[in-house]
């Protein structure tokens, strides 16, 4: 009783909680193999794990209503921040998406994955609901923008995160469905547009992912020994450490990107099973919160955050698969880094905030 009663003073949900570190736990155990059983590795995401879970418990102290409050001036921060690194930001691998402040370096586009859901909820909750077709389209615009920053980084994977936090949180606020028809439409009908501004390796990208057998020591490489890797795990898999295509190197990027195909490698159909079910617990979990919320906005921010780790999922696991072109999304809590890692945890740090002051208030 004692020890429920801290959790409740913490404000965290103890279910939630226990489904995070479960997930984490898999996540090291599978990094340890993918990264060639390097300590160092290992070593260093726990260290960014422990920085992940502090934040998370920050975030659970600051209340709904605080976080409505900020929302606006996060995300016109974030803006900022995003026109800045066009104008100054510094290049890596052919692309300008880090800020460098000498004693700190940061993607901005990263604090527009909370701050776009963020605004979203603050703006459609300060109305009633569902939105008319101009407040829905002021809020696409609210969303658009980021994305349009992000893109010419260029980021599509983030940017594609962004976007879809943005618009879960429309989506569960009562979207306009002759606006949403409308704008599947438009998409269809701009894809000549967007092609034309594609740069060359994201056309290529593209062309793989519709034929990857076109060139198969060159772009198609990845998702054709991706696919060998979940393949060859069968049921129950190669077991844990004996998983060839990695330790052999024939897998690029294993310990990050292209993890869950060694996961599937070594722990076959019945692991990705239960990696399946931890990740439905923590949607399921993270929905029921949101959707008890007792206040709109949190109802709103709470169900586009859960939904965006939906996408996170799908994303990774649609792209290593095949079935998705290949943007650079992580396998969320599993896949090695810190950026993505960080920014999953405030938000569950802002879900429970949702819910456990929520109980405050009944009580």
């Amino acid at each position: 009783m004692g020890d429920q009663s801290l959790f409740q003073r913490l404000h965290i949900d103890l279910p939630l909680l226990l489904g995070i570190t479960v997930l984490c736990s898999l996540g090291l155990v599978t990094l340890y193999s993918a990264g060639g059983m390097d300590t160092g590795i290992l070593m260093r995401q726990c260290g960014r794990l422990i920085l992940a879970f502090a934040l998370l418990l920050v975030f659970t102290q600051i209340s709904p209503a605080q976080l409505a409050r900020l929302s606006f001036w996060l995300y016109l921060a974030g803006v900022v921040l995003l026109i800045v690194v066009l104008v100054a930001g510094d290049i890596g691998k052919g692309a300008r998406r880090w800020l460098d402040l000498g004693f700190l370096r940061f993607q901005p586009s990263e604090l527009m994955k909370l701050a776009v859901p963020m605004v979203v909820a603050w703006y459609s909750s300060e109305r009633s609901l569902p939105p008319g077709i101009w407040r829905m389209l002021a809020a696409c615009l609210l969303v658009t923008v980021p994305v349009l920053l992000i893109c010419k980084q260029p980021d599509l994977g983030t940017a594609l995160l962004v976007g879809m936090a943005g618009f879960s949180v429309l989506f569960v606020a009562g979207i306009n469905w002759k606006l949403l028809s409308g704008m599947i439409i438009t998409a269809a009908m701009s894809t000549p547009v967007l092609w034309y501004f594609m740069h060359d390796y994201q056309r290529k990208r593209v062309l793989t992912f519709l034929d990857p057998d076109q060139d198969p020591l060159g772009a198609g490489y990845h998702i054709i020994q991706s696919t060998i890797a979940i393949g060859s795990g069968g049921i129950y898999g190669k077991g844990w450490l004996n998983g060839t295509q990695s330790h052999l190197e024939f897998l690029p990027e294993r310990s990050t990107d292209f993890i869950f195909s060694v996961f599937c490698e070594e722990f076959g159909f019945m692991g990705v099973l239960l990696l399946s079910s931890l990740y439905l617990f923590i949607i399921g979990r993270g929905l029921y919160m949101a959707m008890n919320a007792q206040e709109t906005y949190g109802r709103l921010l709470g169900s586009g955050l859960v939904l965006t780790f939906f996408v996170y999922i799908f994303v990774n696991m649609g792209m290593v698969a095949g079935q998705l072109p290949v943007v650079g999304v992580p396998l969320p809590l599993v896949s090695q880094g810190g950026t993505s890692m960080v920014t999953l945890m405030i938000s569950f740090g802002m879900l429970m905030s949702i819910h456990s002051h929520r109980r405050l208030l009944s009580g």
